[in-house]
């Protein structure tokens, strides 16, 4: 009785599961469409690192040429011309591991001018003769000297900074300066007097 009991419940058992519709079958994705030559390339895009000037600090530019007119010399309460020059540099190299040039751009010139003043200047100054002015006249960059002596003076040059990566010139937030000195000017006082004689007719009077 057991056996036919149990032989109804296998039967009954095996025609539920054959009403029981079967479990689905994942689907794969359709193939990935790399063109007529079946070719995928994986890439990552990155974007270009911002620069500061503490980055460029392996890059510096080459100091500026100093000198005045007339040279070496000055005169108490009359301009001394006072001239310095610098130009745009550009130099190749690495920064944050990427190729780079470095661009330097001169954009104001500050010249201290030995006696505890300073003048500041958009350019380097011009000679006199280039300006077509006489000697001892003001310029852009010149400097009276109230007092007789020797007087060091120096320049400081701040330049603009911009990095290119082969995609065009972006500028650098701040300035970097390059400074040059050694320059002494002695200052003198001249007094005029009228002599009956020159220097090269008497060398001993007033003035020679």
């Amino acid at each position: 009785m057991s056996a036919g009991t149990g032989g109804e419940d296998v039967a009954r058992d095996s025609k539920a599961q054959e009403g029981r519709p079967s479990d689905p079958i994942a689907t794969p994705p359709p193939p990935e469409d790399c063109g007529p030559l079946n070719r995928c390339i994986d890439y990552t895009v990155v974007g270009l690192p911002e620069v500061t000037l503490a980055d460029l600090a392996s890059f510096r530019p080459a100091a500026p040429a100093l000198g005045g007119e007339p040279a070496g010399f000055g005169v108490v309460g009359m301009p001394t011309n006072l001239l310095a020059s610098a130009s745009e540099e550009r130099i190749p190299g690495t920064v944050l591991g990427w190729d780079v040039t470095v661009r330097f751009v001169p954009t104001a010139y500050v010249f201290d001018n030995g006696d505890g003043t300073t003048t500041r200047a958009a350019t380097g100054g011009s000679a006199w003769a280039s300006l077509g002015q006489g000697q001892f006249t003001p310029t852009a960059t010149s400097h009276a000297y109230r007092a007789r002596g020797t007087y060091a003076v120096s320049v400081t040059v701040e330049y603009a900074a911009s990095v290119d990566f082969g995609t065009g010139w972006r500028q650098v937030p701040g300035v970097v300066r390059a400074e040059a000195g050694g320059y002494g000017v002695r200052v003198v006082e001249v007094r005029t007097a009228l002599v009956d004689r020159t220097c090269a007719e008497d060398p001993t009077g007033p003035g020679c």
